[in-house]
């Protein structure tokens, strides 16, 4: 079992900068891939960027390349995700998730476990 719990979600202007973190329960935090998902208000939640077991690896949805860089850190337990240049439909609320073994995925229904989310509002 893994319990994931996010922080860092806030309110900030456009153009801002944002660091989300999921800290993970656990001693096995190395034999999970990542992944970072949002949902906005009205919307289905959608993949975000997502992260290998080791860190060597990433993979992230068109609509936040080059500006939010997912990455973590084993030693403690923690993924994270840089967000620079927010625009206002980044506004949603944003999930991390944990995928035990395996490759890391956009998919969803691959992913064990989730947080409980942490919102996010970027305004104009």
């Amino acid at each position: 079992q893994v319990q994931l719990v996010e922080s860092g979600g806030g309110l900030v202007q456009a153009g801002g900068s944002l660091r989300l973190s999921c800290a993970a329960s656990g001693r096995t935090f190395s034999s999970y891939a990542m992944g970072w998902f949002r949902q906005a208000p009205g919307k289905e939640r959608e993949f975000v960027a997502a992260i290998n077991l080791s860190g060597s690896s990433t993979y992230y949805a068109d609509s936040v390349k080059g500006r939010l860089t997912i990455s973590r850190d084993n030693a403690k337990n923690t993924v994270y995700l840089q967000m620079n240049s927010l625009k206002p439909e980044d506004t949603a609320v944003y999930y991390c998730a944990a995928r035990r073994g395996g490759y890391y995925s956009s998919a969803e229904y691959l992913y064990d476990y989730w947080g409980q989310g942490t919102q996010v509002t970027v305004s104009s």
